[in-house]
């Protein structure tokens, strides 16, 4: 089982209001509901939204919603909260539509206890918030993050930082949902907490606002799968035409399908070499393979040179030989 309680905040009674959180709540709730094969994801996700007068979400709402959500034995307990956040001496908050000072938010420390105590399998936090980075970090200590095995955080900036908005989004959540989609899939299409601030990060400059990204797993979980950038049949094929990882592949023409002119010095092409060579290109198009010593593959069988695996091949090669893909 996997829960989403997914929270988005446009509306507030006595501090300035927002207009892009409730439109990035439906956009992350809308790509985490359902993998890209159309399969159930997060099944039924819980959806809190303040849009305006009388359709706000209080502190005790939000409070007693991130609990509910926390207190199951699911396999990921996903919480994400887009809208205005407050920093002081005590530590941060997530300011609620009856907010009048923001240290009247629900207390970031009380999502951290429930996730913490969960006895969910992953706890993934996601905050798109202003000073939201300060979430996991020691009361005692802003130097050292406090975060339970199981618990990963993802925060649209630093502690010290706002959160911007751009086009009726959050940036940092416009970057989470294009991860989501694919932007951040692995060639298995597996999109986990890891890759989605690898793409956020690559995808801010050096003086924009800077995501901060917090865990303690033994191993990430997918967040969502999407369509691989290639086949797993081809993938696995990796280990059977390479027979190591250093292996280089010598090629001859008889791989390569096409001619530019009859020469009868040049062997036909060979349907078995030609299946195998298909694969190679395709590999080429992920980075997993290279020519050696020519620009293109169709020199490299033309020219009777070869291919080999590139680090990322060989790291797929590895991963294929364990049995892990």
């Amino acid at each position: 089982m996997r829960k989403a309680l997914i929270v988005g905040i446009d509306h507030y009674d006595h501090i300035n209001s927002l207009r892009g959180a409730v439109n990035d709540a439906h956009n992350v709730k809308t790509v985490l509901e359902r993998h890209a094969d159309g399969t159930l994801n997060f099944a039924q996700p819980r959806l809190m939204t303040g849009t305006g007068p009388g359709s706000g979400v209080t502190r005790s709402e939000l409070r007693i919603a991130a609990q509910e959500l926390f207190a199951e034995d699911s396999d990921v307990a996903l919480f994400y909260f887009s809208g205005h956040g407050y920093i002081d001496s005590t530590g941060g908050f997530l300011c609620t539509s009856d907010c009048t000072s923001g240290d009247d938010g629900l207390a970031l420390g009380d999502i951290m206890t429930f996730a913490s105590k969960s006895p969910a399998k992953n706890k993934v936090i996601l905050i798109d918030s202003c000073h939201s980075g300060v979430a996991g970090t020691s009361p005692t200590s802003s130097q050292i993050a406090e975060i339970r095995e199981g618990v990963t955080i993802l925060t649209a900036s630093t502690a010290e930082q706002y959160a911007v908005e751009s086009n009726g989004s959050g940036v940092f959540t416009s970057l989470l949902v294009d991860a989501l989609n694919g932007a951040a899939a692995n060639l298995v299409g597996e999109v986990t907490p890891g890759s989605v601030y690898a793409h956020i990060d690559q995808s801010l400059g050096a003086w924009a606002q800077r995501p901060v990204f917090k865990t303690n797993v033994k191993k990430f979980v997918s967040l969502r799968t999407v369509t691989p950038p290639i086949e797993l049949s081809d993938l696995r094929k990796l280990t059977t035409l390479f027979k190591q990882p250093e292996t280089e592949l010598q090629l001859d023409p008889s791989y390569e399908p096409e001619r530019q002119k009859e020469d009868s010095h040049v062997p036909p092409p060979d349907p078995l070499k030609n299946a195998d060579f298909a694969v190679l290109q395709n590999l080429v198009r992920v980075n997993l393979v290279r020519p050696v010593g020519a620009a293109h593959m169709w020199h490299a069988a033309m020219e009777s040179k070869a291919c080999e695996l590139t680090v990322l091949g060989q790291h797929y090669w590895n991963l294929v030989n364990q049995g892990l893909i």
